[in-house]
């Protein structure tokens, strides 16, 4: 049967043979055709415009533009909070991480500490770690147009002598890194939304939150445990470090919410 089939195939005249890859060659055509008019009818249902990559393209541009919703607990912590601190204004915590935000992002652009005189000393440990870094890299990172667009209460704990206050911020920015004119990482002209958690601890109690024997920081420069409340100078690299203060709040730093820090 095989041999039989194969004979009439062989007998077929050349025109035949000329067909078949013809007749393959238009159903191809007309099948790009159908993807094409589908992917089209796909890209202006859902972005307004024929071409798939444009809408794309402006999907991106739109995204650069809305900011983040920040996880506002305000109305559910903020009573908790008041109600231990009924002097706090927590709104002066705000404005201090904003300012402090906008010098620590300047501070990483220009390549040296540039924070207020009133910067948290774990701040400047975060920014000193981030210039070092940068540095060994040779690396010039560069947050440009920052704008800080809401702060709101995200977490208020009390916990082992400690309240521990965590605002968020949504904050939009240009952010690229470069070596040598080439870029690395980001986008020269692209903004990025984001967000970031600050959180400004209180000590309560020395002793309960262990901080009379083990303070639970950590040296800016070398990252070596801190013991004890009155020390002054990390007994491993020597660097100068302010001991904490009890019954005073704490900024412990920025950190931006991603799917490794949230």
């Amino acid at each position: 049967m095989k041999t039989a089939l194969w004979l009439l195939v062989a007998a077929a005249p050349p025109v035949v043979w000329l067909l078949v890859p013809a007749v393959v060659l238009l159903l191809l055509a007309v099948l790009v055709l159908v993807l094409l008019k589908k992917a089209e009818r796909f890209s202006r249902s859902l972005f307004g415009t024929k071409s798939l990559a444009e809408g794309l393209r402006r999907q991106e541009r739109e995204l650069s533009r809305t900011p983040k919703s920040v996880s506002g607990m305000t109305r559910i912590y903020e009573p908790r909070l008041l109600k231990d601190f009924p002097e706090l204004n927590w709104r002066e915590l705000q404005r201090r991480a904003e300012q402090w935000m906008l010098a620590y992002f300047s501070a990483i652009s220009q390549g040296k500490d540039g924070l207020p005189e009133d910067a948290s000393e774990a701040l400047r440990g975060q920014l000193a770690l981030r210039l070092r870094e940068n540095r060994r890299r040779q690396v010039r990172e560069r947050f440009e147009e920052v704008v800080i667009h809401d702060t709101q209460i995200a977490n208020y704990e009390r916990k082992q002598g400690t309240c521990v206050l965590t605002l968020q911020s949504a904050v939009g920015y240009i952010h690229y890194k470069e070596k040598d004119g080439v870029l690395l990482e980001g986008d020269r002209t692209l903004a990025v939304q984001t967000k970031y958690n600050i959180p400004w601890m209180y000590v309560q109690d020395a002793s309960a939150a262990n901080l009379d024997r083990v303070m639970g920081a950590t040296c800016p420069s070398c990252g070596a445990p801190i013991t004890g409340l009155g020390v002054k100078k990390c007994e491993y690299c020597g660097l100068a470090v302010t001991p904490v203060n009890v019954q005073v709040w704490i900024l412990q730093g920025f950190y931006e919410v991603n799917y490794h820090n949230v």
